[in-house]
């Protein structure tokens, strides 16, 4: 294809009077104004008195010849006197590109460029690579379809095709389905301004600094177009991503086959036995409702022991026939005589507490109240991912539709499309959390069902040793995991500041509810309810939403999330510290009384220590933590609040499981192979995994053509970058994490429940 160049030049600064260019070729016309003028932003005019367009090639028919071509030039102007031109017709030696073979040049405002390519015989994806060693003058690459005219100026290279704005780095996939034609034209346009890639605007709009300004404005361009993945590279990333998780499967029978094969050797050998000779309780020691002058408040009295072991009440359960699922046992917190909530008060408050002390509650009712976390999570997740699946369509036709690829944050070097979806592999990489997230809950079931048995079988293991087994929270976990995988994979259809809430949400329902678990292990009796939690939840949510709309540069929002931030932090540890025995509805200002005391009574009227030493260095620690991310906030205002307020979620939980472990190793109990198994994986993992995350291929925090700046080439098998690697990663440590609250405490099986320490 032959192609031909038109150069003019006119001296003349007169607006008033422009020299008028008019080429008229076999299929089209193109005309232009000398001085050309655009127009930037707050209505700022540049003027360039050199102007050279392309014009629309022809193809040679049977009846011309190649390099015959008939072109009419038509000059004009208004003015009352002469003005000067100058008129350069040349032809194009390199019009068209050639596949994985780089070419250089040069273009400006006034002076765009355009190429032609035509897809090989055996290609039918390829990606236009597009690099220069100047981030500025701002740039745009446009894909458009071979028809005349050629939109290759500032004010209309956006009304066709597929286009994006570029600094130092542009990439774009075209497949040769889009194109009957297979072929297409890559235009170049310089923007006269540089505002649209986040560079500065200039701050006079005189004449001269124009002309000086519009001398600079040109840019050394690099562009290459190789061949994209073939189909069988699709088929290969589906295969590796479905058998990688697969293989947990595998692994979780083989594990489950194996403690299965034990369980029937031990009690084919009669080895099932309790662990304090033939199982046959004792009776509980009373709890003395008078306190001696002199003794601790609400303490054992020793006096009685004889060497028996010391147990707290049994567990109070309905008789036989009683209706469990009664609203008034729920809404009177399954207590219905007033001696019950005095007896609350004394063993709560007591200095040593055991589990017996705080799993006195009906099982059967307590276990009904936890499994509300799962269904309130499951009828969440239904009114949260419709809308969100909705609205990322909406944002995927848009991009199709408009063919603007500024709107979504992709990391174009390795942006693989399938059917309407401009980055599949970042979709499919998240496969990962919904199969592990299925699993984990096939894991939990097996466990439900193996403990249901035991019930009936009225297993005394089962009935006043070890864990109480409520798998509510556990269903709830393994739910958010999968919804994590589908929220994930919504904001990766279309990754932008807008939607980022998305793929954060269920991370903080992921934390929190993991933290409530923990919690809930060894204070079955006084946990939150679904209900309180998850308004939490939403007023976390709600948050976030209000950080990405004022978290930018408000000031006066970061003072009142950090106020909110540390007075939240102050009544939850009060709660904790009194186990929750204090009501925040009995005096809205009371909790932050009682918090003055606890300071008074601990830490300066009994200097010597406080009077739960382990809960107090927990909270302290806290405190210090939550208190930090509060002033960091409040001084630095990171523009990425949703990543904020994670990061708050994950450090309270990474400490708070550390004091657990740190707890149980000094309370003398033991790590079973299996969890200590999962605790070294997940650390693994989430290192691992945390490299990749830290690999930024993108960021919506700054300007599309900016955040291309930073794109890679893929690293997995030519279809998956760092952040799919992420994706995958992180599923299974996540998967490993909630493994490790599962089985963290599977040694206190055979443990009686008044040995088993509260911390």
């Amino acid at each position: 294809v032959d192609a031909v160049r038109v150069y003019v030049n006119s001296s003349s600064e007169n607006l008033r009077y422009p020299v008028l260019f008019v080429v008229r070729q076999q299929k089209g016309v193109l005309s232009w104004q000398v001085p050309l003028i655009f127009r930037g932003l707050y209505q700022r005019t540049y003027n360039y008195q050199e102007v050279s367009r392309t014009l629309c090639p022809s193809e040679p028919t049977p009846e011309t010849r190649p390099s015959d071509q008939i072109i009419f030039v038509d000059v004009a102007s208004m003015a009352p006197f002469n003005i000067a031109y100058e008129l350069l017709v040349t032809r194009l030696e390199n019009f068209q590109l050639e596949t994985n073979k780089p070419f250089n040049f040069t273009a400006s405002p006034s002076q765009p460029q355009y190429f032609l390519y035509r897809f090989p015989q055996d290609v039918d994806s390829v990606i236009i690579n597009v690099v220069s060693d100047a981030a500025y003058p701002c740039s745009v690459v446009s894909v458009q379809d071979i028809v005349c005219p050629v939109y290759d100026l500032d004010h209309n290279v956006e009304f066709n095709g597929v286009y994006q704005s570029m600094t130092k780095q542009a990439a774009i996939t075209v497949q040769r389905k889009d194109f009957p034609g297979e072929q297409f034209f890559v235009v170049f346009v310089i923007k006269p301004e540089d505002y649209a890639c986040g560079g500065s605007v200039p701050s006079s709009i005189h004449g001269n600094v124009n002309r000086t300004w519009n001398l600079q404005r040109t840019k050394n361009l690099q562009v290459t177009i190789v061949p994209s993945i073939k189909k069988s590279v699709y088929v290969q990333a589906m295969f590796f991503s479905f058998l990688s998780f697969l293989s947990f499967y595998l692994g979780s029978v083989v594990v489950a086959f194996v403690h299965y094969i034990r369980v029937q050797r031990k009690a084919s050998a009669g080895r099932l036995s309790p662990e304090h000779g033939s199982g046959m309780m004792t009776s509980s020691h009373p709890i003395s409702a008078s306190t001696p002058e002199g003794s601790s408040y609400g303490a054992i009295d020793e006096s009685s022991s004889s060497g028996g072991h010391q147990l707290s009440s049994p567990e109070r359960r309905p008789p036989a026939g009683s209706d469990t699922d009664s609203s008034v046992e729920e809404e009177s917190d399954f207590d219905t005589m007033p001696e019950i909530e005095s007896d609350k008060n004394i063993i709560r408050t007591k200095v040593f507490l055991y589990l017996s002390d705080l799993s006195r509650k009906d099982r059967r009712i307590v276990s009904k109240k936890y499994k509300i976390y799962f269904w309130n999570i499951i009828t969440i997740a239904v009114f949260y991912a419709l809308p969100v699946i909705q609205l990322v369509i909406t944002y995927q036709t848009v991009v199709n539709v408009t063919g603007n690829q500024d709107i979504c944050y992709y990391n174009f070097l390795c942006a693989h499309p399938l059917g309407v979806l401009s980055a599949f592999n970042n979709i499919l990489s998240n496969v990962g959390h919904m199969m592990l997230g299925f699993l984990f809950l096939l894991i939990v079931l097996r466990r439900d069902i193996l403990h249901r048995r035991a019930m009936e079988m009225k297993d005394i293991y089962t009935l006043d040793y070890g864990i109480p087994k409520h798998f509510g929270l556990f269903y709830a976990m393994g739910i958010a995991l999968m919804m994590e995988g589908v929220l994930s994979a919504c904001y990766h259809v279309c990754p932008n500041y807008s939607n980022f809430q998305f793929d954060t949400s269920f991370m903080y329902m992921i934390a929190g509810l993991c933290m409530l678990k923990l919690y809930q292990t060894r204070h079955p009796d006084i946990n939150a309810s679904a209900y309180s939690a998850y308004a939490s939840f939403a007023v976390v949510i709600s948050l976030a939403v209000l950080g990405v709309v004022f978290g930018k540069n408000d000031m006066w929002f970061w003072v009142i999330f950090s106020m909110i931030h540390v007075l939240a932090s102050l009544a939850l540890s009060t709660q904790i510290y009194y186990m929750g025995r204090f009501k925040i509805g009995e005096c809205y200002l009371g909790i932050f009384r009682r918090a003055v005391m606890v300071l008074y009574t601990d830490c300066i009227q009994q200097c010597s220590r406080p009077m739960y030493m382990d809960r107090m260095v927990l909270l302290i620690v806290g405190n210090v933590v939550n208190w930090s991310f509060a002033i960091f906030g409040l001084v630095y205002r990171p523009r990425d609040f949703a990543s904020y307020i994670l990061g708050i979620f994950i450090c309270n939980l990474l400490l708070y499981l550390a004091f657990y472990i740190i707890m149980k190793l000094r309370s003398s109990e033991k790590l079973l192979p299996i969890p200590m198994f999962c605790i070294v994986a997940t650390a693994v993992v989430w290192a691992a995994a945390l490299y990749f995350f830290f690999q930024t291929l993108s960021s919506w925090e700054e300007t599309p053509a900016e955040s291309r700046e930073k794109n890679r080439p893929c690293i997995l098998l030519g279809f998956f970058d760092d952040h799919d690697v992420w994706h995958f990663l992180s599923a299974a440590a996540l998967f490993f994490s909630f493994l490790v609250l599962l089985t963290l405490d599977d040694d206190l099986d055979t443990v009686r429940r008044d040995k088993i320490p509260v911390f």
